[in-house]
């Protein structure tokens, strides 16, 4: 795998079932990459390919951050849809969603992939909340299977006030419990000032997205993602706040909602863009 430098740049991208995994990293790697995370869909077949990944990863000299989980039945319409179908929150979900979570983990391994990362959904901010009991419980059954993997669990941030996030990680009081930082998504949400909230999360980052996005316009609706450098995250000013609280791991460039060729021209500006500031 190759060695990777300070604030390397990476992406996350979706597995695909009807294309070869090395196929996938080629084209990532064409873009100048060599990391990236892998987002694994609901509808992911990942069972039986774990070979074929790792082997596309030493074909490619390619490096896989982490598996990035989103599951069948999620809808991110606006706020009260993601409160409904987001995550673990939702109790009709939960058992089969924590099962292929589990298997996910079990995926990353054999892999070789050192993070699993996921939405939690929104936690309660009561911790007596039979929803912030049971998603606590599962974090913690999750983050135990992590760690016989020799893994970190990454909760994602914007669902909720980065005071909330920290309160429920530090109760979860599990070592391989972190996060993964996503500045858009306190904008999305309307939750936070995402340098604001990086101050307050920042003993716990170890892995971040950049993403760029506008907060929202009325109450209930999300805000709307953006190219990066066009919405109200204020790259250079992130940038900097991330080189002050000494984080130097890479920087995993996110766009969603968009054509695969639309997809390919952002991320290309985003590379310019980034590589101007770091």
């Amino acid at each position: 795998m190759p060695t990777l430098k300070p604030l390397e740049l990476g992406c996350i991208f979706w597995a695909q079932n009807n294309k070869p995994a090395a196929e996938q990293l080629s084209a990532l790697k064409a873009l100048g990459l060599n990391c990236a995370q892998l987002g694994c869909s609901g509808e992911f077949q990942f069972e039986g390919k774990a070979a074929e990944w790792k082997a596309a990863c030493e074909s490619e000299n390619f490096t896989l951050l982490a598996v990035v989980a989103a599951y069948d039945g999620e809808d991110y319409a606006d706020i009260p849809t993601v409160e409904r179908t987001v995550g673990f929150i939702p109790p009709a979900t939960r058992e089969a969603r924590e099962a292929r979570t589990l298997a996910l983990s079990d995926f990353g391994k054999e892999v070789g992939i050192p993070v699993f990362a996921c939405h939690v959904g929104f936690v309660p901010h009561d911790k007596s909340n039979a929803n912030y009991i049971a998603v606590q419980a599962m974090v913690r059954r999750i983050c135990d299977r992590c760690a016989t993997n020799g893994q970190y669990f990454h909760l994602e941030t914007g669902q909720e006030p980065a005071e909330v996030l920290l309160d429920f990680l530090t109760d979860t009081g599990k070592a391989n419990l972190a996060i993964n930082f996503d500045p858009a998504n306190m904008i999305l949400y309307g939750t936070s000032d995402p340098v604001d909230a990086m101050e307050i999360l920042k003993g716990h980052i170890r892995s971040v997205h950049v993403k760029d996005g506008d907060w929202p316009t009325a109450p209930g609706q999300l805000g709307t993602e953006k190219p990066l450098g066009q919405g109200s995250v204020g790259m250079p000013r992130y940038i900097a706040k991330l080189k002050e609280i000494g984080y130097t791991g890479p920087l995993v460039i996110e766009r969603e909602g968009t054509t695969p060729e639309i997809w390919t021209e952002n991320i290309k500006g985003a590379i310019a863009l980034l590589n101007s500031l770091v």
